[in-house]
C-alpha cells in the first residue's frame, strides 16, 4: 500500500461524496469532538444592511474546499519546503449552528454555544459565516479563555456602537469586541475609502487602542513592519471579511469595495501571525455565493482557510 492510501480504498475525487470542509469527517455529537480543528457553519445574514445571501456562505465554502481535499499525504509546498495538513492534523466538521429566522439573539446564542463546545474540546474553532455579525457570538464564547488580540482583515471598520437601536448587525462586531475584558487589543487591516463607520467610530477605535491600516498603508509599510505592530507572543483571534479582497478576485459578497487586498497580501500576513503568536480562533465571513457565478470567491475563502490552518499547525508541530 502506498503512503497515500489510494490502493486500499477509493480515489475519492473532489466532486464525489458529501461536501464537508476539506472532505473531513462530520461530527454530529458536539460533546464528542476529538480534533485539533473544528469547523462550524454560521449561516446567518440578518445583520446585513444591503445585499443578503451570506447565509449560503458555509455551504459554498465547504463545496469549494473539496477541491483541496489532499488525502492522507497532506499538501507539499515547494516554496516553504513543508507539507501542510497531513494526517496528524485532525480536522472535523460540526455542521451548522441552528439559525432561527428573524431571531438575532437566539441565532447568535446557538453560534456561541457551538464555539464554546469547540473550545471545551480543546480544538481550534474555525467559523464560516454568514455576515460579520456572527463574530459577536464567536468573541462572546471566549469569555472563559485567556485574553485575545483581535486581528481583523476587512474593507470596513465595523465599529458602529448603536444606530437606531441596532447593536448586533454586521457594522457592530468590532465595537462589541473591544468592550470585552478578554479582548486585550485590536489590529484592523484593509480598512479603506467609504466605510460604514463614521469618523467618531474611528476616533473611538483609536482611543480604545485599535491600530487601523488601509490596504495602501499595509503595502507601503511592508509585511515585517505590519507584523511588528501586532503584539508578539499573544493569542490572536483572526476575523476575515471576504470583502477585504478586491472584488476583481472576490465579487461574491454583499458589500464589495474596490481597492482591496490580493491573495498573497493576506496569506503572508496570516502566515506571519501563525509564526508570531498563538492563533486561538478564526472566523471567515460575508461570502455570498450568488453574486459570483464563477465560484472564485468561495474557492479563495476555502484556499485561505486551509492554508492558514496548515500554517498554524506546522508552527505548533
Amino acid at each position: 500500500m502506498s503512503d497515500h492510501g489510494y490502493e486500499a480504498g477509493r480515489l475519492n475525487l473532489p466532486f464525489v461524496g458529501i461536501s464537508t470542509f476539506g472532505k473531513r469527517p462530520y461530527v454530529a455529537d458536539w460533546d464528542a469532538i476529538e480534533a485539533d480543528v473544528a469547523i462550524l457553519g454560521a449561516p446567518f445574514d440578518f445583520g446585513t444592511q444591503w445585499r443578503p445571501g451570506a447565509r449560503f456562505g458555509p455551504r459554498a465554502v465547504r463545496e469549494a474546499s473539496t477541491l483541496f481535499s489532499f488525502g492522507h499525504a497532506g499538501a507539499y509546498d515547494h516554496e516553504d519546503d513543508a507539507t501542510y495538513l497531513a494526517s496528524d492534523v485532525r480536522i472535523v466538521d460540526l455542521g451548522d449552528a441552528d439559525i432561527i429566522h428573524t431571531k438575532t439573539d437566539e441565532s447568535h446564542a446557538n453560534i456561541e454555544f457551538g464555539v464554546r463546545k469547540i473550545l471545551a474540546a480543546g480544538a481550534l474553532p474555525v467559523v464560516i459565516g454568514g455576515d460579520h455579525s456572527i463574530n459577536i457570538p464567536c468573541i462572546n464564547a471566549f469569555s472563559e479563555q485567556e485574553p485575545v488580540h483581535v486581528v481583523q482583515i476587512d474593507a470596513h471598520l465595523d465599529f458602529v456602537d448603536s444606530r437606531h437601536g441596532v447593536t448586533a448587525g454586521h457594522g457592530n462586531p468590532m465595537r462589541r469586541a473591544i468592550e470585552k475584558p478578554w479582548v486585550c487589543g485590536m489590529t484592523q487591516l484593509g480598512i479603506r475609502n467609504v466605510s460604514s463607520t463614521a469618523k467618531e467610530g474611528y476616533d473611538d477605535a483609536r482611543a480604545r487602542g485599535s491600530d487601523i491600516l488601509s490596504v495602501r498603508q499595509v503595502r507601503a509599510l511592508g509585511l515585517e513592519a505590519v507584523l511588528a505592530r501586532i503584539p508578539a507572543g499573544a493569542r490572536y483571534y483572526v476575523t476575515i471579511d471576504i470583502d477585504a479582497f478586491c472584488p476583481s478576485i472576490a465579487p461574491g459578497t454583499g458589500t464589495p469595495s474596490h481597492g482591496g487586498f490580493l491573495y498573497y497580501d493576506v496569506l503572508e500576513i496570516l502566515q506571519g501571525l501563525a509564526q508570531r503568536g498563538h492563533v486561538a480562533g478564526i472566523d471567515l465571513v460575508e461570502v455570498a455565493p450568488a453574486y459570483d457565478p464563477t465560484d472564485s470567491t468561495q474557492i479563495l475563502a476555502a484556499q485561505l482557510l486551509l492554508n492558514f490552518i496548515g500554517f498554524i499547525f506546522h508552527q505548533r508541530r
